[in-house]
């Protein structure tokens, strides 16, 4: 097992802490609209070109029939297609309609209005920081993802 110097421990721990935090802010964020937390986070995934369902359920941390009764829902709502998946033929691959990256787009726009709302009590130098750090967040994000 590695050993750890304790500083970087306890900044995993309240990175963690403020993580989750966040992902319960973000989930009650926009309870009026049209697409759950879970919901958005599947459509934004696929806006870049289709993922298997297994993939979706793996990046969700959620099992595969879960993934599956979502992306029912979205299906019947017209939001998602399923096709074959072009590289194997047993698997499927879940893709983004037209109607589904509006809604995508109508949410974003909403819940990034909403979060400004909150960013405007911060000072300055608050919001310095938060700016700086976003960078560090998306190279811990992308060398997670690989």
């Amino acid at each position: 097992m590695n050993t750890f110097d304790p500083r970087l421990l306890d900044l995993a721990q309240e990175f963690r802490e403020s993580l989750r935090l966040g992902v319960y802010m973000f989930r009650r964020l926009d309870p009026e609209g049209e697409l759950t937390a879970a919901q958005l986070s599947l459509l934004s995934m696929i806006s870049d070109g289709g993922l298997r369902v297994g993939d979706i359920a793996k990046n969700l941390g959620i099992k595969v029939p879960s993934a599956t009764e979502q992306i029912i829902k979205l299906e019947r709502a017209g939001l998602v297609t399923r096709q074959p998946d072009p590289d194997d033929s047993r698997a499927v691959q879940v893709a983004i309609t037209q109607a589904g990256t509006a809604a995508v787009e109508s949410a974003n726009q909403r819940r990034n209005a909403m979060v400004a709302e909150l960013l405007q009590d911060l000072s300055s130098e608050e919001i310095e920081h938060l700016a700086s750090a976003l960078p560090v967040i998306a190279k811990l994000n992308s060398s997670f993802q690989n």
